[in-house]
């Protein structure tokens, strides 16, 4: 499905915007869309494919910038703030996106809960410490926290990917209420399936594909399909502009009404919905 977003042209231009795994999914979006509208955007990711996303986005004449690491790294981390700060004086938004696809369940080992947490809910932790102080001097900010329906729900094998979520949730809510006196915002986005890498990693696995299990998945919404990055990409920028002025330590559910149905789904019989 080709989703197009309408950009709002200058809506934040003059500013800069930090995005942690931005080199593709909704990461990747949320950083497009951004130099749509005018941001300077530094942006991370683990591996090579940030360079040719770096380059790609250049092409559009977009001011971008690429941090190369581990977001389990405390050093890093800071890092990625340094550099931002070096290379474009300020920092006035921060999309904490990056967080690992652990899922287990009862074969779950420590390293696979660390992991989990250490690029997820501690990562956020941290990106938001770093960040108060540039924020702070600039009069203030605004922070995205990248969440899920995983964060409300349980699913099969999902002791170390929901419980991270989860942690973001309530991270995200103190986070607000601390950060209020700064005029600095903190709010999160939760995702139904979204057809990223990992979803399509999946879908490979089980074979068919997209063809296959986009019907199946689809079925779990409520509009019967699964999502596209970009449509993460416009909620978060609402979250990140003068739009949501008033909007603090809320999540917002970008999930086509998965959370709001219960058992009884859409009401028509779906196809086997696979394990993953």
């Amino acid at each position: 499905m080709n989703i197009v977003r309408k950009p709002v042209i200058d809506r934040f231009k003059g500013k800069v915007a930090v995005v942690t795994g931005g080199s593709s999914g909704i990461g990747r979006a949320i950083a497009e869309e951004l130099c749509k509208e005018g941001a300077q955007v530094a942006f991370t990711g683990i591996s090579e494919t940030g360079i040719s996303t770096e380059k790609e986005m250049k092409e559009h004449g977009w001011d971008v910038y690429f941090i190369r690491g581990d977001m389990a790294e405390d050093a890093f981390r800071q890092d990625i703030v340094n550099k931002t700060l070096e290379k474009y004086g300020k920092i006035n938004y921060l999309v904490n996106n990056a967080f690992s696809f652990v899922a287990k369940g009862e074969d779950a080992s420590v390293d696979d809960f660390l992991r989990s947490f250490n690029t997820g809910p501690i990562a956020y932790a941290r990106m938001v410490q770093l960040c108060i102080g540039p924020m702070k001097e600039r009069g203030g900010g605004a922070i995205v926290n990248m969440s899920s329906i995983s964060a409300h729900i349980a699913q099969i094998n999902r002791w170390t990917y929901n419980t991270a979520k989860g942690a973001v949730n309530q991270l995200t809510k103190c986070q607000a209420l601390d950060l209020s006196k700064h005029n600095i915002r903190v709010n999160s986005i939760d995702p139904g399936w979204v057809w990223t890498r990992e979803v399509d990693k999946a879908a490979q696995l089980d074979g068919g594909g997209r063809k296959k299990w986009e019907p199946a998945w689809g079925a779990y919404h409520m509009l019967r399909r699964t999502a596209e990055p970009v449509e993460c990409a416009g909620p978060t920028l609402f979250l990140l502009s003068d739009d949501a002025s008033f909007v603090t330590g809320e999540h917002l559910m970008v999930d086509a009404g998965y959370c709001s149905m219960g058992p009884e789904g859409i009401g028509e019989t779906t196809v086997n919905a696979g394990s993953w």
